[in-house]
């Protein structure tokens, strides 16, 4: 079986435990593109946080983000979005007032969030990065809901951090019973984020895939986290990182090293080395 297309996570896969890009993982990727094959991230970082993270790597591929609700290579020419419908955008904002959580609307260009009213250190690094006004601006508002009365968004996204378990868990019970048409998918360390019905990375990954006429079985998944649990196990080889949760290590066909240990090279050098280049 030849792979023609390599689809990786961005946090926990690409980067090491200090945020950066190792002098490996970039040549890891040039040699996977000198043999022809189509490289994407798979993510659930808006586009222009992953844009950044494809031009390190000098990837000018169809990137699949926001959880696999928005498809594009460049911001303004997506193959594929599907976006919240504003009403539940309010909806939501409604719920979630009631509880102890920063939201974080999530626009492709942009991001709305509520300003923080805790001190928590857990609090504290949802700000992190994403808020970096070099490539992703965000607006803290004191009411989500007043916010949007006046200025309506679609995103396609929603991510919330809660402060208590419990409260997690009492507001997707009641998200899902209230509000139709989402798929809520549980993170790590309180988090949690909201994407249209339909919408995930391996859906995502479907799509990208009927558009280059590559099935699941052509492709190589390399993730992190549980929420890429769905994509390693229906990729033709689904790989988890030595520093990915047991449960992940578990569905995946192959366990790479750890990302601070050169986990995607290493993978690189064992599946790719012998593969001969595809010819387009």
């Amino acid at each position: 079986m030849a792979y023609r297309l390599l689809a990786l996570n961005i946090d926990g896969v690409l980067l090491r435990s200090n945020a950066r890009l190792s002098r490996q993982t970039k040549d890891a990727i040039e040699f996977v593109k000198s043999k022809g094959v189509y490289i994407t991230l798979a993510t659930d970082r808006p586009f222009p946080a992953a844009k950044r993270v494809a031009k390190a790597l000098k990837l000018d591929s169809c990137l699949i983000t926001h959880d696999g609700a928005y498809l594009a290579s460049e911001l303004d020419e997506p193959i594929f979005e599907k976006r919240i419908h504003e009403d539940k955008v309010f909806q939501i904002g409604e719920i979630l007032e009631n509880y102890s959580c920063h939201v974080r609307l999530l626009h492709e260009r942009y991001g709305i969030g509520n300003k923080l009213r805790s001190k928590s250190q857990l609090m504290a690094k949802m700000t992190i990065g994403l808020g970096d006004p070099l490539f992703y601006p965000v607006t803290f508002v004191d009411s989500i809901c007043d916010y949007i009365l006046d200025n309506p968004i679609a995103p396609p996204k929603i991510q919330i951090q809660f402060l208590e378990q419990d409260q997690k868990i009492e507001a997707i019970e009641e998200i899902e019973k209230q509000v139709g048409n989402i798929n809520v998918i549980e993170g790590q360390q309180g988090r949690i984020s909201i994407v249209p019905e339909g919408v995930s990375k391996v859906r995502g990954l479907q799509r990208l895939g009927r558009e280059l006429g590559i099935g699941l079985d052509q492709v190589v998944a390399i993730g992190s986290t549980e929420e890429d649990i769905d994509l390693i196990t229906q990729a033709g080889l689904g790989v988890a990182m030595g520093n990915s949760p047991k449960s992940v290590q578990q569905e995946a066909d192959w366990v790479t090293r750890s990302n601070d240990m050169h986990g995607v090279a290493y993978m690189v050098r064992e599946v790719f080395r012998k593969q001969l280049k595809i010819e387009k």
